[in-house]
């Protein structure tokens, strides 16, 4: 009988006789929806495809409020990757990048690259960021040692993607505070280590959640909890672009008029959204705008 491989999903997991917390993710749709809005070459996809499962699985083990994101920018072939998971389970993200690509495709080759981890709501100021130490070979190995550094606490994690599919696995000791910890299991973390390092990115892809954890953890006394549904989203909403637009200001709005026989169309660049203004809409909205300074003036 054929096994269905059940996608995107986050599972939370504890090996409890180790003392180590995990976080499991495997994308479906949700990251062909994102990978099918551009031609992205092989090496920039897979790369997406990996930051895109990161994003969720960093999101397994903490609690927030609005969206967590990973972007990389540099001055390289590929100028910018961003992919965001929001609290309520919402993926998206995008690369652009210029020809020709380097072979490999290597981060911490790229001139000029930073990689932020940013948490929390923008619109609410409340945001946490932190940068990403890019001296290493891929994307699981620098995001290992922000951890490492960031928590103090060792962490292993595994990325992979392909045309279909994007999984991330994310383990990390617990510390030694009671009941099952690490300090329970002097061996516990190092016995993870090898028995996760026989993990290869086809098995990655290509196994269930429950088969993976079953067949590496088995004599780990595994606990799988309820797993997290995960689904293509975009944040985008014409409030949205009417703020951006406003912030523009009104010579630059009523020159974006003329130039296009007098409407204004934005189109999100993660879910292909088109939002169209007209000369009277963009009147209501400066419009707007300018009575709400006025208002604030006056008082």
């Amino acid at each position: 009988m054929e096994t269905v491989l059940l996608d995107d999903v986050l599972h939370r997991f504890l090996l409890e006789r180790a003392g180590v917390r995990g976080v499991l993710v495997r994308l479906g749709s949700s990251w062909r929806e994102v990978a099918g809005r551009a031609d992205y070459p092989e090496a920039v996809a897979t790369l997406l495809g990996q930051s895109l499962a990161a994003s969720a699985m960093l999101t397994g083990n903490i609690k927030f409020e609005g969206a967590l994101s990973i972007e990389l920018k540099s001055s390289g072939a590929l100028r910018l990757l961003f992919a965001e998971c929001t609290d309520q389970g919402r993926l998206r993200g995008l690369a652009r990048w210029n020809d020709p690509l380097p072979e490999p495709l290597v981060v911490s080759d790229l001139p000029g690259a930073v990689m932020a981890i940013t948490i929390g709501h923008a619109e609410r100021g409340q945001r946490y960021q932190g940068l990403v130490d890019l001296n290493h070979p891929n994307l699981g190995e620098a995001l290992e040692n922000y951890f490492n550094q960031s928590e103090q606490l060792p962490a292993k994690i595994l990325l992979a993607a392909h045309g279909e599919h994007a999984v991330g696995l994310m383990l990390q000791r617990l510390p030694g505070e009671g009941g099952h910890s690490a300090a329970d299991d002097e061996d516990g973390w190092n016995r993870i280590e090898h028995l996760t390092a026989t993990l290869g990115a086809d098995e990655l892809l290509n196994t269930s959640p429950e088969q993976l954890l079953y067949r590496l953890y088995h004599e780990e006394s595994v606990r799988l909890f309820e797993p997290r549904p995960l689904v293509f989203g975009c944040s985008c909403t014409r409030d949205r672009v009417e703020s951006m637009l406003r912030s523009l200001g009104r010579e630059e709005v009523e020159a974006a008029l003329e130039a296009r026989d007098g409407e204004i169309e934005v189109i999100c660049e993660f879910c292909a959204q088109r939002y169209t203004f007209d000369r009277i809409d963009a009147e209501h909205l400066l419009s707007a705008s300018h009575n709400a300074e006025a208002s604030t003036t006056s008082q």
